[in-house]
């Protein structure tokens, strides 16, 4: 190890929350991949290094990547190939439940009950209940004059668009909306070992999507829940109702949680740059362009896990079996070897859908094509109805001196709140005098 390096932990200090960049630059530097001192396991931060793991299925088993690093494996590992092992453990590691625990011809049949979900004529249908919902909760906080963004209209929105996707009764729709927003934090740095379960939530929301997936059944209708109750596995087998309640749940945890975060670090860096704002707001082609930039510079996702099932090498290291990864989506994304100036924002950037925010490889985010059409719609209405947002001194302090709350997670990257206030567009204006 370097001498007079101090390594940043990333999963217990606070202070590393709020910038988490800096300290992964710090890490990068020393090397990209490395065996971090205070922890069993290995971090990689380089692009090269961290998408021939994701890309590399093989050497590299995804059963934890719910449980996190710092759980304790369910066993000892032995030999070179550790695979048995962990399929003979899967059901014991945290977050089992999940499809993203799964690894090949187990991982593949489960993706394929989803696939169909997030083809680009469903959300096209979906779209204008999209613009619609987003058109009518943006108009509602502008008329305020402003709103904490994050629990006002994020969260809400985006639980909202899945929620019509899987064709969620709507009176159901705000109970589930509030339970989502109390349950667990993910990679909590002070409950770290609790990995992403879906347990918690399965207790109180499992009992209604059992219900709409046995309704479906009995009395198909045109949805996507529909869909997903008829499914059959690629061997034509049915799948018990228990499996696809934690699909459903998954869709909806996961989709409605990142999506949100990317709203909110996306209008901080708006309101902190009026001249981006107006560029956008001006040319509404330029927000997907936006929105893959700050997927590259903040992501909501920072890591992914990985555990080694055979004995490989990353990069110019050697990683026995049975070595836990952590992959630095946040630190391979601003890797100076593949991006030009990687912490400065530039719209319009060569090549930008490279970035690393939805992973790379078989578990890759399914629900990306939904998360870029739900935030591009949002933010095209937030242009149409407003022609300025600046953030709250009183909230959030002056200009230089702000006042950020992060989610205090390993995880996840995201804004606890965020308040702004809001000058209309001059059309809604004229509108209303």
């Amino acid at each position: 190890m370097a001498k007079g390096f101090e390594e940043p932990d990333f999963f217990t200090d606070h202070s590393v929350l709020l910038d988490p960049y800096e300290a992964l630059d710090a890490v990068r530097s020393q090397s990209s991949v490395r065996q971090m001192e205070n922890h069993d396991f290995v971090m990689v931060t380089g692009f090269a290094e961290a998408t021939a793991v994701l890309l590399d299925g093989e050497h590299f088993s995804s059963v934890i990547a719910a449980a996190g690093p710092t759980a304790p494996l369910p066993f000892v590992p032995e030999g070179d190939d550790i695979t048995d092992q962990i399929a003979a453990h899967h059901h014991e590691f945290v977050g089992h439940e999940t499809f993203l625990s799964f690894d090949g011809a187990e991982h593949s049949a489960r993706r394929a009950l989803l696939n169909k979900l997030f083809t680009p004529s469903r959300l096209r249908a979906n779209e204008l209940y999209m613009h619609d919902l987003a058109d009518r909760m943006v108009r509602d906080v502008v008329a305020k004059g402003g709103c904490e963004l994050m629990h006002d209209l994020a969260t809400p929105y985006v639980t909202y668009v899945i929620a019509d996707l899987l064709g969620v009764p709507e009176e159901d729709r705000a109970k589930i909306t509030e339970i989502l927003a109390s349950a667990p934090l993910p990679g909590a740095v002070d409950d770290a070992d609790a990995g992403a379960s879906l347990a918690p939530l399965a207790e109180q929301v499992g009992g209604m999507f059992a219900g709409y997936i046995l309704d479906r059944r009995a009395n198909p209708r045109q949805d996507v829940m529909t869909d997903l109750a008829t499914a059959r596995f690629p061997d034509g087998s049915i799948p018990e109702v228990g499996e696809l309640v934690m699909l459903a749940i998954f869709l909806f945890a996961a989709g409605q949680d990142t999506s949100a975060k990317l709203v909110g670090n996306s209008a901080l860096k708006l309101a902190e740059n009026p001249d981006l704002q107006n560029q956008l707001r001006n040319d509404r082609s330029q927000i997907a362009p936006f929105l893959e930039e700050m997927l590259r510079m903040q992501g909501s996702s920072k890591v992914t896990h990985r555990l080694t099932s055979k004995s490989a090498r990353i990069g110019d290291q050697d990683v026995p079996a049975g070595t836990k990864v952590v992959i630095s989506l946040a630190g391979a994304d601003r890797d100076p070897n593949r991006w030009e100036d990687p912490n400065t924002f530039k719209l319009g950037r060569p090549r930008i859908k490279e970035h690393l925010a939805f992973g790379r490889g078989a578990h890759t985010c399914i629900g990306n094509p939904l998360a870029r059409a739900e935030v591009r719609v949002l933010f095209d209405r937030f242009f149409e109805h407003t022609s300025g947002m600046t953030l709250s001194e009183e909230r959030h302090g002056p200009a230089g001196d702000r006042r950020l709350s992060y989610e205090p997670s390993y995880i996840v990257r995201g804004l606890t709140e965020l308040h702004v206030e809001l000058t209309p567009a001059f059309a809604d204006t004229a509108a209303e005098t």
